[in-house]
């Protein structure tokens, strides 16, 4: 986007805002938007299915609505948290209990939909929550059990590969460009691996178990560096890599990110850092390189942060938000809007999006599109 809103005391102005998406917590959907143009695309849930919906991005207005049957466990409610992956006209999604499909973007037409249960997958605690991720010819999710990660074909949905076994994580994939050939990072139930796209065969792996396999947040690539950070007093690292191994850089304890992804900026990483079982949390600024601490804070509960424009926008999980220029030397809070959603009884896991100078707001059956444009 090009120039965003920077004074909100007279709050966002909200455009529009729609709350059929799911029934509450009993099928909670956490799943953020995918937007291309003017669709926006938005998982959802009734007691037996998996929903997807297709909305005009500028007003709301429904454009399609997809469904298939999936028995789904209740835990966090039984709907989608994988944001979907947009390509050209397809749209990829990944539900709770491990259907990925593939829908055209234009009129909802289901392509395809394929199971990793039935290649030996096993869901994680809490159901699957990965985005899944459109590489070359291959749209890559993992699967856990004996389908520890698995490729497709994007266009058929044949199986392609399957690699490793263990435990699924709740990351996505991350390219990462090694002696000009391009691996993909997979941060797993069970640790860090670096793998090969084209057959799925494993460079490396690092160790890295946290409680209940939730290795959740994206790994961050800047060159051949790359960070990663759990919960549960994981904390966070740092390795450089290479194609036939990896060094650990540094370690930092006190930087341990649950499931909200930390922002590379110049040398710098911004983000929350705490449990997401509370609001309560610390947003923090290290520096990339060596992992010192630059500063905290605990003004901005706990939450997910974003990028847009050269500001950082944090929500904590009551939907209130926050404008930060980013800042190594201090904390520097621009402007601030509390309660974005209304009623908000749990809490709002699901990182907001911006596109063509709207922020979208998703919490369980609502999604609501405010105006960033100054």
């Amino acid at each position: 986007t090009t120039g965003i809103k920077t004074n909100w005391t007279s709050r966002l102005k909200k455009d529009w805002q729609v709350d059929f998406l799911c029934q509450d917590n009993s099928t909670g959907s956490w799943s953020s938007v995918a937007v291309q143009g003017d669709h926006l695309v938005v998982p959802g849930r009734d007691e037996n299915n998996d929903l997807v919906f297709c909305l005009n991005a500028e007003t709301g207005e429904l454009i399609w609505t997809g469904s298939y049957e999936s028995p789904a466990l209740t835990p966090h409610g039984k709907g989608a948290r994988g944001t979907p992956f947009i390509d050209q006209n397809r749209v990829y999604t990944f539900g709770r209990s491990g259907d990925l499909a593939c829908w055209n973007l234009i009129d909802g037409d289901m392509h395809w939909k394929r199971s990793v249960i039935d290649e030996g997958g096993i869901e994680p605690d809490w159901g699957y929550s990965i985005s899944p991720f459109v590489f070359e010819n291959k749209v890559i999710v993992q699967g856990g059990g004996d389908a520890l990660i698995v490729a497709y074909d994007k266009m058929s949905g044949e199986l392609i590969w399957k690699s490793l076994v263990g435990k699924a994580g709740f990351s996505s994939a991350m390219p990462i460009k090694l002696n000009e050939e391009t691996f993909l990072l997979i941060f797993h139930g069970i640790g860090l691996s670096c793998i090969d796209p084209m057959d799925g065969s494993e460079l490396w792996m690092l160790p890295w178990e946290t409680d209940y396999g939730v290795n959740a947040t994206t790994p961050i690539v800047n060159g051949d560096m790359v960070f990663f950070t759990s919960g549960y007093g994981m904390g966070s690292q740092a390795i450089k890599a290479s194609k036939e191994k990896y060094k650990v850089i540094w370690t930092n304890p006190d930087f341990a990110a649950q499931h909200s992804d930390p922002i590379l900026i110049d040398g710098f990483l911004y983000g929350y850092s705490g449990q997401s079982t509370s609001n309560k949390g610390k947003f923090r600024c290290i520096e990339f390189l060596t992992g010192k601490e630059m500063w905290s804070t605990n003004k901005m509960g706990n939450g997910t942060t974003i990028f847009v424009d050269g500001y950082l926008i944090c929500m904590d999980y009551k939907t209130n938000l926050f404008l930060v220029e980013p800042d190594p030397n201090q904390f520097n809070l621009i402007s601030s809007m509390d309660n974005a959603l209304e009623n908000v009884r749990y809490l709002a896991w699901t990182p907001p999006v911006v596109a063509n100078g709207k922020l979208y707001i998703r919490y369980l059956q609502s999604l609501a599109c405010f105006d960033l444009t100054p």
